[in-house]
Parts: structure tokens; sequence; C-alpha cells
């Protein structure tokens, strides 16, 4: 029986101090507000998720933020996970059996994946990862419709103070819809919600 969402975050909270004594999964600084840092910061992504959305992806998942999170709050969602560093990857394994959330983790760069193999994303997140205009070369396969994308893809990229900045230098390669959100956890933050991207 898959537990509530509470539950859920107690478990993960309880092995992310864990395995963190071993591995670095996130600044260590943070650990002392995982609540806020990681699990309400994941969590302010669920209302800019359609309703109707049935699968995810998240790019360079490390810790599981905020694609875990997501899926424990969000129990329709086929959420996969993309992360090359293997030890990271047997982390997001055990939170997800111990937690009986299920995903799917690929152990691989994004930009390696064979488009052919997998579902196609209604949403794509990334936290951390890159810049805007990286993370919108890295999702290419995706959005663009002309190799077989789709045009209703929604991106969902937290971002910190330099999203302004990442935005205009986006802008000059790609255009899309956007709304920047002010981040609930932190003031110099924003997330920004990105559609109908096409290439310049």
């Amino acid at each position: 029986m898959r537990p509530d969402l509470s539950t859920s975050l107690s478990l993960y909270k309880a092995l992310l101090l864990r395995w963190s004594k071993a591995i670095n999964l996130v600044a260590s600084s943070t650990l002392k507000d995982i609540e806020s840092r990681h699990f309400k910061d994941s969590l302010q992504l669920l209302p800019y998720i359609p309703l109707e959305a049935t699968t995810l992806f998240d790019f360079g998942s490390g810790a599981g933020f905020p694609a875990l999170v997501l899926a424990m709050a969000r129990g329709n969602l086929e959420v996969h996970l993309f992360e090359s560093d293997q030890r990271k990857c047997s982390f997001l394994s055990t939170v997800s059996r111990e937690t009986l959330i299920p995903v799917i983790i690929h152990n691989e760069r994004v930009e390696n994946v064979d488009i052919k193999t997998l579902p196609v994303p209604d949403v794509i997140t990334a936290r951390a990862l890159a810049s805007l205009t990286e993370l919108l070369g890295l999702s290419q396969k995706w959005w663009d419709v002309e190799q077989g994308g789709s045009s209703s893809l929604i991106l969902i990229f937290p971002k910190g103070e330099k999203a302004a900045e990442e935005i205009k230098m986006a802008k000059a390669l790609y255009g899309f819809d956007l709304e920047q959100i002010p981040s609930e956890t932190d003031s110099r933050a924003s997330l920004l919600v990105l559609s109908h991207v096409k290439k310049l």
C-alpha cells in the first residue's frame, strides 16, 4: 500500500541524512532544513503540472529533487529520472523501494538517450543542472515537433538569481512562451514555466 505524502517524506529525509554521510547528494548546508530547501522547494512545482499530465522526465536528478517528491505527491504520474552518477542512482532506487513510490531510473546522460525507447513526456523538469539555454538544447528532441516532439510539452525549471540573464541569453536562440513565478522558498529565485518552444 502506498504511504501518504507525510510518511513518504519522513522516510526520504531519514535516507537522505543517512546516505549523505557517505556520498555528496546535496549541499551539506541544506541538510539542516530539508523540509524547506528540498521538499517544499520541489512541491511548489505541482500547480504548474497539468492535471492531465501522465509522464514526467527529470534531467540530472541527483538526490531526487524535484522528481521523487513530485512522484510522491502525484500518484498518477509516471516519473523518469535521468542521472549519470551510479551512486546517486542507487540512492534514488533505495528511496523508491523503501517509500513504495514507483519511478523509472535511467543511469545515463540525457543527451545519450534514444528517444525511440521512451514514452513522450508531458512535462520536463531540471533543478540546478545547467543554464536555460543548455536545458533547451538537452530537451530539444522532445519539444521539436519536426523531430517528432510534442507541441504541448511543458518545461519547468527552478532558477536562482541569474534567471533574467539566462532568459535573455536563451531568447537569442529560442522562441518560447514563459511564465516566471517567484519562488516560495527563496526570494532570489523563481520557477520558469516554458511552453511552445521553437528554435529561431
